[in-house]
């Protein structure tokens, strides 16, 4: 059935947001090999998307494209997704025009997915007498959306609604869900005995598992100029265009139980949800060697937010599967949604060290930082002068952000020897700080759009990712072959709904707090380069 009172702006919320914001470690062989530590050496295209005046180090022109086979360890298939695929990664090319001896002026183009979403996901625990259908009735046990909440009443279609408040408002509550829409009327809410009065409840939960199955990528296509001055000064410019498509399959089954104890059945929330649209970026970078006899570099580079433009659709279906006849005003709630919202990510900064020791040595190391806190979602509202999408910020939202995000650092080191010049051997190390605060939740109980169009309750509170690289190149004559191998781990937090909601219930607290789960993504990838210099 379809949910009534749909607006006409929208905003994604901070989870949801977040997924869109980190990036892999993806690129050429030799990139991916050195842990991505090449912002001062440059002389390799994928830098155009972190620092773009190593693509001024450049003295010939090159093309390169770049294959992968990934593969997630301890995963098992799940709806569409595979643990292990094949991934086009990366094609480029780099123009250099000498214009003296030495100093070069030179235009780059690269295609490099800098995010891959494939990811399965499975989380299992208990309940402890909490539940999903709990989280909606403490909503409406508040009855003000000041208060979190809703006012519960029927719509001009005979569905059940959340309203801002009991009466005094006709307006849709923000903080009813297309979740809490499905719940109230296929569980929480029966017919009494007299047929024409209803009863709202809420049933205790024993256990809970949880599998999710995401897909997509982010496709960057950059357009660098850069050069040098001197063979000292490296100045660079990139202007970047952001491709998402993102696509997530969930399915969120609780087994239920009566207050006496016997069991109740299950109920299975099927939830397929899919992310499209474009952003664009402009990236600033210097490279510079203070010691005007000496290979020791030092690089600077900053990324303005990517600003996005983007659409979310969603199917969600609920099945309710309890014994007890009677229980919900539908045996299976359907809704869908489509709404278009825009997304400003942090500013980018970094830092790096390039030297190299002779021909036979380059070593390498960058810093980078972004607040994540800050990211910005948006509520578009109409056009401008111009006929553009206008937006002003979700404050509401934004202000969780605030609450579940924070600064992000990442440290890269890598080395390369050359032991013979066609022959080179790489090594690196990634490490990235935690996004999520440890106690940051996803909370339904905010009055934000975002909120409102939320079709899920889980979020997965990830801990820092730790990255270790090595690979091989060798040379002939123009061709370049290289080979990376890469292994990434993260742990994380999996929690099947916030566990901040109260409510009163027959003169009692009741507290709804789930039991969480450790869950973790290790990852392992093979790329491999080929590439051209002319």
């Amino acid at each position: 059935m379809a949910l009534a009172a749909v607006l006409p702006s929208a905003a994604q919320d901070t989870y949801e947001g977040a997924k869109l914001m980190t990036s892999d470690l993806n690129g050429t062989a030799r990139y991916v090999g050195m842990g991505g530590a090449l912002e001062a050496l440059g002389a390799d295209i994928s830098v155009m998307s972190t620092n773009p005046a190593g693509i001024g180090l450049f003295r010939h022109s090159t093309f390169q494209g770049s294959l992968s086979l990934n593969t997630q360890q301890d995963a098992v298939k799940f709806g569409e997704t595979s643990k292990t695929h094949v991934s086009f990664d990366q094609a480029g090319l780099v123009y250099a025009s000498q214009m003296d001896r030495r100093s070069f002026i030179n235009l780059g183009f690269n295609y490099r997915k800098s995010r891959n979403f494939n990811q399965i996901l499975a989380a299992a625990n208990s309940l402890r007498r909490g539940s999903l259908n709990q989280v909606g009735f403490a909503k409406y046990d508040k009855n003000n959306v000041n208060a979190g909440g809703y006012n519960l009443d029927w719509n001009v279609d005979g569905d059940l609604m959340g309203y801002e408040n009991d009466g005094q408002s006709a307006l849709r509550a923000y903080t009813f869900t297309q979740v809490d829409y499905l719940y109230m009327n296929a569980f929480n809410a029966w017919p009494k005995e007299n047929g024409q009065d209803i009863e709202i409840g809420y049933l205790d939960g024993d256990t809970y598992q949880y599998n999710n199955g995401q897909r997509g990528w982010i496709a960057d296509f950059d357009v660098n100029i850069s050069g040098n001055v001197n063979d000292r000064v490296y100045l660079g410019l990139t202007v970047g265009l952001h491709d998402v498509n993102y696509k997530s399959t969930t399915d969120y089954r609780e087994n239920l139980v009566f207050a006496n104890g016997p069991s109740a059945g299950n109920t299975l929330l099927s939830d397929e949800r899919k992310v499209t649209g474009t952003g664009i970026d402009v990236k600033a970078g210097v490279i510079f060697r203070p010691i005007e006899y000496s290979p020791f570099r030092v690089g600077f580079s900053v990324s303005t937010p990517t600003w996005y433009d983007l659409k979310s659709s969603n199917y969600t279906v609920f099945y309710n599967n309890c014994y007890r006849n009677g229980i919900g005003l539908w045996e299976k709630g359907e809704n869908g949604e489509t709404y278009e919202f825009k997304m400003y990510t942090p500013w980018k900064f970094d830092v790096s060290l390039g030297h190299t020791v002779g021909t036979m040595l380059a070593l390498g190391a960058t810093y980078e930082y972004s607040d994540y806190s800050t990211m910005d979602m948006r509520e578009n509202d109409g056009y401008d002068y111009y006929g553009n999408r206008d937006s002003h910020s979700d404050r509401t939202m934004n202000h969780q952000t605030e609450h579940a995000l924070q600064g992000v650092h990442m440290l890269k080191v890598g080395a390369e020897l050359k032991p013979d010049p066609a022959l080179a051997v790489r090594v690196g190390y990634n490490y990235v700080s935690p996004m999520y605060k440890e106690d940051g939740v996803r909370d339904m109980t905010i009055n934000s759009i975002g909120v409102m169009y939320s079709s899920t309750n889980d979020y997965t509170n990830w801990k820092d990712t730790h990255r270790v690289t090595c690979g091989l190149g060798y040379k002939h004559e123009g061709w370049n072959f290289d080979l990376a191998y890469q292994y990434s781990m993260t742990k994380g937090t999996f929690h099947p709904y916030q566990p901040n909601t109260t409510f009163t219930f027959d003169g009692a607290t009741i507290s709804n707090v789930p039991q969480t789960t450790d869950v973790e993504n290790k990852r392992h990838q093979v790329i491999a380069t080929i590439g051209y210099t002319f």
